[in-house]
This record gives C-alpha cells, structure tokens and sequence, in this order.
C-alpha cells in the first residue's frame, strides 16, 4: 500500500509539472486555430472542414477544436483556453482578447479598381499568348509538376512561372485557382519593406536616421536607425521560436498591439553587431509606418494606395491587430497572381507600367547582404548570395513565408516563380524545383 501511494504522489507531481509547464500553451495553440480557421473561411470562401482537415493538420493545433459562423471563430483545447477571432470586411479577421468591445468602429481600408484592358501583369484582361524560343516548355511544365508530386510530403498548392512579364506557367492544386488567396506569412514582411521603400522615394523618411521611439531616446537604444530595424540588426533581444512560448508565439497570439513586444525589448549588442531575424521587429516597423500619419485612417489606407491597388494586387488584404495595426510580419493575403505582380514590381526596378514606385536603388539595397546574416538576408527579403540553392543564381532573392510561400526574383533570368502550400524543406525540395524551372530557359 505504501508503495502505491508512493507511485500515486510521483505521479501527480508529475502531472502537476505537466500541467504547469504546458498549460499555458493552450492559449498559443487554441489561438492559433482560431485565427487561422476564421481567416481562412471568412478570405477563402473554403469550408471549415477543409481547414481542419489540411491547414490546422499541424501539430498540437490538430488538438483544438473549432466552431465558426463565418464571421468569427471560437477554439478550445479539451475545453480549455477558449480563444476567439472576429472578422471585419475590408481588415480580415483578429484575434481578441477580453478585452474587445464589439461596439467599437474600426476603420475600412479605401480601396480603388484598377481600371483598363490590359492583360496581366499591368491588368486583369487575361494573360499574354506568347512563345519564346529560348525556352524548353517541355521541361519547365516537367519543373512545375515536380512541385505537385508527392502531395502528401510536398503539399504545394499552386506554381506560378513569369518570364519578362509573361506567364509561361501556372499550376493549381484541385480547389485553388487563379483567384485563390493565399496567407503569405512572413511574406507580408516584404511587403510591409516595399513601403519603407516608397516613402524613401517620396523623401518623406531617412532609413539612417533613428527610429522615431520616445522610449528609446535615453538609453542606447537611440542609436537604431529604421535601417538597422529593416536588416534586422538592431540588437534587440528577441526570441523567433515558434515550438514554445516565446516572443514571437506571445506577440501573435497573446498581444492586443503587436507593435509593443519588440520595442519593449533591452539591446544585448549594438546595432550592426549581430543579425537577429525578428517577427517582433517587422511589427515595430508597422507601428513607426503608423506615426507617419495624422489619422487612424490614412494609415489604413496607405498600402492600397501607395502600392496595393496601384500595381492592381486587388486580391491582397493585410490583417490588423486590435489596435488597429497591421500586422507586419505575417498577416498578408493574396492569390497567386498578385503575390507574382508583387514580384514583378522589383523585376522591372520598382517602374510598374511607366511609373516609378520607388527607386530602382531601393531593389539593391533589399538584396544586399546584411553584416552577419551569412549572405542569406538583405533588406526584409531573403538572399541566395551565398548558394544556400547551388542550382539556382546567385542573385536571386525572395520573400518568404511560413511552409513555404516563395516569391523567387531572379533578375539575371527575367524570372518571377511564385510556390504557395504547406510544407517547406526538407519535405519540399525548392533547389530541386528551381533547378528545373531556370534550366528551362536557355
């Protein structure tokens, strides 16, 4: 008897550890299903059973389970840790905290249509019927559906190949098709950089200037410049560690204004000292964007019309925290088609049809290599300068996101590829498959 009470104490110390140190993952994890059930419906039109079944098939968010109304969705893991996201036309949906007031009026982005009878990439009329001779379709289609074997690993969901502003590929899984949006992840970072990039242009900012942050301005954190924050070198502490409760997991699924957490951080280094890639940071960079503005609204709007809707990515819809802040680092959405016209924009130097949206420099400065990044990132992009892919050029650079999203820029091939699905590497090959596609072309 003496023996089982001991085995019963062991185990429930054990379970109490358990339960310590795991419980409040719930709240991570019932958040993240939450959200990501309730963007994907409500953007997507797709069935809650579908995101269940493919998007929330990851572990630990497998756990939660979701209800929806299509304008909102509820999680819970085993009962526990409800967590609820709202969606807005215009804004997508965010995760709320207790503290939300369903009464509160937020702002809807101004949005305009681009207008003419173009084909893509500069309109919506369809997509040029071209031949070029320099190209072996035979094997680029053999690339692209290299991309699609193996579903079940490799899990891509759509491929999109623009030679000189041409479509010369363009494969959908079945259920995705041209006017599919798709979550770029940490895509939406370069995005958020292109705006950096157009203020420059206007000379309404200075990248080497400090950033504008009240709470810096006595400790020695007033030596950071927006250019230090765009190379992620600013060296702030921060933790991109998305198997654990860290700064990154707390910011996206605890924070009410996700422009805080990286602020609030001391500096371990000086600036330039180290390269530390930082969710955290992107979402500063929005906050800072924000103080530009007079008003809530002109903020709102300022994406669409500085960039979004005037290179006619009418699909793409940026997230908001509940302060109203775009969330930066992530929260990006658009079909497969405009994620490549966002490609294109820096192919063709930042002119987008005759007109300039920022300086051609501004694409040498993103694809620059940062001080210690080891030659694999610039200016919010991602770099191949040191042959991470050995089959693809070296002057290649990307915006990347989460299980994969890609947009490849390769100027010395005049190619855009866009790969959008749920796996990255090693399950999804993407030397392989860039291999095939710039072999295709002579």
């Amino acid at each position: 008897m003496k023996l089982f009470k001991r085995l019963l104490l062991v185990l429930l110390v054990i379970l109490a550890i358990v339960v310590y140190t795991q419980y409040p993952k719930l709240n991570i994890i019932s958040g993240y299903a939450s959200k990501n059930m309730a963007s994907t419906v409500f953007l997507t039109d797709r069935s809650a059973a579908s995101v269940t079944l493919y998007d929330n098939d990851v572990p630990l968010i497998k756990l939660a389970d979701v209800q929806t109304n299509g304008t909102s969705a509820e999680a819970t893991v085993f009962g526990l840790m409800e967590r609820k996201s709202v969606c807005y036309e215009g804004l997508g949906c965010t995760l709320v905290n207790d503290d939300y007031d369903a009464n509160t009026v937020v702002p809807q982005p101004n949005r305009s249509k681009l207008k003419n009878d173009l084909p893509f990439p500069f309109g919506d009329n369809g997509i040029k019927d071209s031949i070029f001779a320099n190209i072996d379709y035979g094997a680029l289609e053999k690339a692209v559906a290299y991309a699609f074997t193996d579903s079940e690993v490799q899990k891509t969901r759509t491929v999109l190949v623009a030679y000189k502003n041409h479509i010369i590929s363009e494969k959908y899984l079945d259920g995705f098709t041209k006017d599919s949006p798709i979550l770029g992840w940490s895509m939406t970072k370069s995005v958020l950089a292109t705006l950096y990039g157009i203020l420059e242009y206007q000379g309404i900012i200075d990248l080497d200037k400090p950033a504008p942050i009240e709470d810096w301005q006595n400790d020695e954190r007033k030596e950071i410049t927006l250019n230090h924050l765009l190379r992620m070198q600013s060296g702030l502490a921060w933790d991109e560690d998305y198997a654990s409760i860290s700064d990154v997991t707390k910011m996206l699924f605890l924070d009410a204004d996700m422009t805080k957490g990286q602020q609030d951080k001391e500096a371990i280094a000086a600036p330039t000292e180290v390269w530390n890639y930082s969710s955290g940071t992107s979402n500063l960079l929005s906050g800072i964007l924000r103080k530009h503005f007079s008003t809530h609204q002109e903020y709102i709007d300022y994406p669409y019309t500085a960039l979004v809707d005037k290179i006619g990515m009418h699909s793409m819809l940026v997230e908001t925290d509940m302060k109203g802040n775009f969330v930066g680092s992530s929260y990006a959405w658009a079909n497969t088609r405009d994620w490549a016209k966002f490609g294109l924009l820096y192919l063709n130097n930042g002119n987008w049809n005759g007109k300039q949206l920022f300086d051609s420099q501004w694409v040498d400065y993103v694809s620059e290599p940062t001080l210690h990044s080891d030659g694999t990132y610039g200016g919010h992009f991602w770099l191949n300068a040191n042959g991470k892919f050995p089959d693809a050029p070296r002057d290649m650079y990307s915006a990347n996101g989460y299980q994969g999203q890609r947009v490849f820029i390769i100027p010395s091939k005049d190619l855009v590829i866009v790969r959008t699905g749920l796996a990255e590497e090693p399950d999804f090959n993407i030397n392989t498959f860039l291999k095939g596609i710039v072999g295709s072309i002579q």
